[in-house]
């Protein structure tokens, strides 16, 4: 199982030229295929006089799903070096359209896919990248009197707390590791003197 990926850290535009031709390259992170599809619609949208929107992403931690159009350029010159890119750095859940304006000079094979896959390594570089680690979301119910000691330590400890609610009792949900729910479990019991419990949940990515 995927236990980390890395992603685009946020979206935007990135733009480079070759031979006068200018290429655009829009990033952003995506969680569907439905969110990559608007994302290249809306490049669509935004330069109605390009000669070409190239596309490429790819989702999953595992990169179960991965696309590529070459949107008329030759074939194999566009939209795979841009995905071959995102897998080289190993970015997941990520989409790129690289929009290109003709510039009058034909670039041959070889500078497409090297301008193509070029344009989404400057992005990558110019935008940055972040890295998500799969967590188990957990719920620790204490009272009052130990709420604010134990959040502080959670936090000095590099905890993930997610969030604090106050009611009747004090409930602090943090992300964990799989790999440390029990370790931590004891050392809740010990910091809490065994008066907090630990109701394990979901798995996320943060």
């Amino acid at each position: 199982m995927q236990e980390q990926y890395r992603t685009v850290a946020r979206a935007g535009t990135h733009e480079t030229e070759v031979n006068r031709s200018r290429f655009l390259c829009a990033l952003a992170p995506v969680a569907t295929e439905a969110e990559a599809q608007a994302l290249i619609a809306r490049v669509r949208a935004e330069h109605p006089a390009a000669t070409h929107h190239c596309y490429a992403y790819v989702l999953g931690a595992d990169a179960s799903v991965q696309k590529a159009s070459d949107d008329g350029e030759p074939g194999g010159t566009a939209g795979v070096p841009m995905l071959q890119m995102l897998l080289r750095r190993e970015v997941r859940y990520t989409a790129a359209v690289v929009t290109r304006y003709y510039g009058g000079t034909k670039l041959g094979a070889g500078g497409l896919i090297r301008a193509y896959g070029g344009a989404v390594g400057e992005a990558l570089d110019t935008l940055g990248t972040l890295t998500r680690r799969r967590f188990r979301l957990a719920t620790i119910t204490v009272d009052h009197a130990r709420a604010g000691r134990l959040e502080n330590d959670l936090r000095a400890t590099g905890r993930e707390v997610r969030e604090v609610r106050y009611g009747e009792h004090v409930t602090i949900t943090v992300g964990l590791p799989d790999a440390e729910m029990t370790t931590f479990s004891t050392w809740l019991a010990d910091t809490t003197a065994g008066t907090a419990t630990l109701e394990p949940g979901d798995e996320v990515f943060v």
